[in-house]
This record gives structure tokens, sequence and C-alpha cells, in this order.
């Protein structure tokens, strides 16, 4: 390999890198509490939502470790999707002043959702040895490909809707609206066993709805999910994935235009 060849293939890294520190700083510029901030929003509704709801599901010990972890995850997927879809918008500037992959400037956008989420797994894992629930290295290593399966998640719906959005700009306002109602759509904070079994099947239409409830099983019940659960998680993470890389590269040529 040329030493050319070695620096083209450098050169994303390092760009990834410099936007991904970039935008940290960026973000968090000027405030007192800095990082802090994005911690605080899901632990506060975390004590909202325990001190309203743990009343109704009293009888349920494991009630507010469920909901610790649904709100996490659900926390990461809102932010990262409402990030990746104004990416390529909001770093527009960078497509027509400098010579960098669109793709890059799309899935950099999530860095803060993922280092939240990072620091919501040691925070998660914190929470659940105090509670008695200390999660093995199997339930662990399980919630880790479940983290991943989230991002692919978040990943391919932010190409797909990030150049999408450079042509309709309403998209914003209309994914706010599917997030509220996706919220309560999505078993965060009530038990899915209250529901009856033949719903069950529309509410893992949803993607955040399996990684939330696979999560909860490996970590704090201790069960391990069924194979076809496995493999269902999976075809979800890589349909998505591979649908916003097709959208992305059928529309990308032409973002600079709707810039």
């Amino acid at each position: 390999m040329t030493d050319g060849a070695l620096r083209a293939r450098l050169i994303p890294a390092g760009l990834v890198w410099t936007l991904v520190r970039t935008d940290f700083k960026a973000r968090y510029h000027g405030t007192i509490g800095g990082f802090v901030w994005a911690l605080l929003k899901p632990m506060s509704m975390f004590v909202v939502l325990m001190g309203v709801f743990s009343f109704l599901f009293a009888s349920n010990p494991t009630y507010k470790l469920n909901l610790i972890v649904g709100l996490f995850l659900w926390d990461f997927f809102a932010e990262g999707t409402k990030s990746g879809l104004t990416s390529l918008h909001a770093r527009g500037y960078l497509l027509t002043k400098a010579r960098v992959p669109p793709w890059v400037l799309v899935v950099t956008s999530i860095s803060n959702a993922v280092i939240t989420l990072a620091v919501f797994s040691v925070v998660i894992a914190i929470f659940l040895v105090g509670a008695s629930h200390p999660p093995t290295p199997a339930a662990l290593a399980a919630f880790g490909a479940y983290c991943v399966a989230m991002m692919a998640i978040v990943i391919g719906f932010s190409l797909g809707a990030s150049v999408l959005f450079l042509r309709y700009r309403d998209l914003n306002q209309v994914w706010e609206v599917v997030l509220q109602a996706g919220f309560f759509i999505a078993p965060i904070i009530y038990p899915l066993g209250i529901l009856p079994e033949r719903f069950h099947f529309y509410l893992y239409v949803w993607p955040p709805t399996p990684v939330i409830e696979f999560s909860r099983a490996a970590l704090v019940a201790g069960v391990m999910p069924t194979t076809r659960g496995h493999l269902y998680l999976a075809g979800d993470a890589v349909f998505c994935l591979l649908a916003g890389m097709v959208i992305f590269r059928l529309l990308s040529p032409r973002a600079a235009e709707y810039v």
C-alpha cells in the first residue's frame, strides 16, 4: 500500500475524531454543568415517573429497575434520531466548503448520544448492583449487543432521514410527534405483560421495544431472550441500516443543492 493510499484511508478516521470532539465541546461550551446535563434529563424523568407510577405497579418489585433501563435506552434513541435527522442541514457548510464524505457528518452527529449511552451503561450497572441485582458477564455482553443493534437502527434512520430532511423540512416536526407517541408505544413506564399478548407483536414493530425488553430480560430478570427473538432484533437492525444506506446513497449526491 502506497503512502498516498494509506493517508487517504486515515483521513476519515481523523475527520471523525475531529467532528466528534468539536460537537462535544460545542454542545456543552459555556455551561456550568457541562456533560452532567445529559445525565440529569433521564434521571429527573426517572424520579418523576417513579414517584407517579410506583403506586400503580407497587406489586412489581423490579419496576424501578425496568424503568431506569427503559428510560436510558429510550433517551439514546430519541436524542440520536433527532440529531441524525438534522445533521446534514446543521453541518451543511461542510458539504459546500470542504471535501467531506456526507455519511461522516451523519454518523458523527450521534456521537454525543453514544457517549451518553456509554455513561448510562455504567450507571445502570452500578444501579443494579446497588439494588442487589448484579448483572452476570453474559448479561452485560448481551446488553452490549443490544446497544449495538440500537445504534445500527439509529444510524440507519439518521442516514435516510437526514437527506430527506433537506427536501422536506416538515420531517422534523413529524418526527417530534412520532417520538411523543412512541414513548408510550414502547413499554417504558408500564410492563409489557399488562397488555394482552395479541397486541405484543404490534409493539415489537416499533424498533426500541425489542431492545428495551431484551435488555430488561438479561439485566434485571437474568433470563436470555430466545434465539428467535435475537434473530428478529438482528434482522430489524440490519433492515433499518440497509434501508437508510440505500436512501442515503440515492439522494446524497445532490445534498449540497438543498443546503
